[in-house]
């Protein structure tokens, strides 16, 4: 049986990405996911763990973000789709850039989003494979590449 490994990008402040992996175990789904450091504090502080103490908050933030990037990246490029979840409570710069990234490697990108904001990432929408409302429909759409008949 074919398997798949999925990156999750979005915010990592709510159990959205937990929600998806029991709906997809519960499914029997053969995949992997991967995606963001989700301990915000070591995503904060990685640079300064690595390449030392820095000497204001702009340097702290650019240390951190190059390794994280780098994470990114490497976890993305391994990856076979792509799903980001657009909450409404937090901001979503990471979740656009990462689904934008998607797009631009040629990953197959699934993007989760609240019909409210069909109008602030009709673009974004336009370049996902497929555009769904819940975490519920990602996963049957996920399904659906497993059925035979």
């Amino acid at each position: 049986m074919m398997e798949f490994t999925v990156y999750l990008a979005g915010e990592i402040h709510s159990s959205w990405r937990n929600d998806l992996k029991e709906k997809a175990e519960n499914a029997k789904l053969p995949l992997t996911f991967v995606g963001p450091m989700e301990n915000h504090d070591r995503s904060d502080s990685i640079g300064e763990e690595i390449l030392g103490e820095q000497p204001n908050k702009i340097l702290r933030d650019e240390a951190a973000s190059s390794i994280n990037n780098l994470r990114t990246e490497l976890l993305m490029q391994k990856s076979d789709v792509v799903i980001a979840l657009f909450g409404e409570t937090y901001k979503q710069w990471n979740t656009a850039m990462d689904a934008s990234s998607a797009i631009a490697l040629g990953k197959p990108l699934i993007l989760i989003r609240p019909e409210a904001l069909h109008h602030p990432l009709k673009e974004l929408s336009n370049k996902a494979n497929v555009t769904v409302t819940t975490i519920d429909q990602a996963i049957q759409t996920l399904s659906y590449l497993f059925e035979t008949e």
